[in-house]
Parts: C-alpha cells; sequence; structure tokens
C-alpha cells in the first residue's frame, strides 16, 4: 500500500474526513500515474531549500504567454515563524480571527519553528502538476 492510500485510511481512522471524501481520494489517486523520475532542479533525497511555483498560461488571443516562476526559500518561512513569537498575544487573536473568516484553520498562537521543520521535510516529497486546456501549474520542493 503506498503512503498516500495509507495517510486517506488514517484520516478516515481519525474521523478528519468523511467515508465519502475518502473513496473519492482513494480513487483520485488510483487515477494518477506513478510518480515520475526527479525533474531538474528537484530534490531526490535531504531537506529542500525552496518552494517552487511555475505557471505558464497560453494567450488565447494569439499574444505571447504568461510566465509566472517563483522560487520561495523555506528560510524565509522559518524566519516568518520565529516573527510570529514576537506578536503581541492581543495581535494573534485578531489575526486567528481574520484568518478563521477567510477559511484559513491556522492558530498563529500555536506556531513553532519545529513544525515547519517537519513540514519541509515532507514537503521534499511534494509535486503538484495541473494541466488545463491553456494553463500549466506546477508546484514542488527543491
Amino acid at each position: 500500500m503506498n503512503d498516500n492510500r495509507l495517510h486517506v485510511l488514517q484520516m478516515l481512522a481519525a474521523g478528519e474526513v468523511s467515508p465519502e471524501e475518502a473513496d473519492r481520494l482513494i480513487a483520485a489517486l488510483d487515477k494518477q500515474p506513478a510518480a515520475p523520475a526527479a525533474r531538474p532542479g528537484e530534490v531526490t533525497g535531504g531537506n529542500p531549500r525552496y518552494l517552487r511555483v511555475f505557471v505558464e498560461e497560453q494567450e488565447t488571443d494569439g499574444g505571447p504567454p504568461t510566465k509566472v516562476n517563483i522560487r520561495v526559500p523555506f528560510q524565509l518561512l522559518r524566519a516568518g515563524v520565529r516573527l510570529a513569537s514576537l506578536i503581541p498575544n492581543g495581535a494573534k487573536d485578531q489575526i486567528n480571527e481574520a484568518l478563521r473568516k477567510n477559511g484559513v484553520p491556522i492558530d498563529v498562537t500555536q506556531l513553532k519553528p519545529e513544525d515547519l521543520d517537519e513540514l519541509v521535510v515532507h514537503l521534499a516529497d511534494l509535486t503538484i502538476d495541473v494541466e488545463e486546456k491553456d494553463t500549466k501549474v506546477r508546484i514542488f520542493a527543491e
């Protein structure tokens, strides 16, 4: 059993997803092709240093394509987590409320650098490729 399928089943057992959602997620996993070999710039082992986002949109009116290439250092994210500890508690409550209103379930009072380090380790395995009619999006850690 692959790790993604096991993770979905663990989420189901923990009550984080409904049986219908778990079925939909597993069906989506079954449709995914086998993991491709590492592409240039991707991390094949060790901790990644950057989060890379590529977006390419073909113009339908014959103009040049729009390309976006963003490389975010994970060190910047770590610094942001450390800076969060300097935010006064009253402001953290207001930030949490604003995040909840916008559908972001993050509690800034609970942010810890160790948690971010664990997230970065898991992001090394993440690759998201989305292709639609005129747009390609690719997100990965390198």
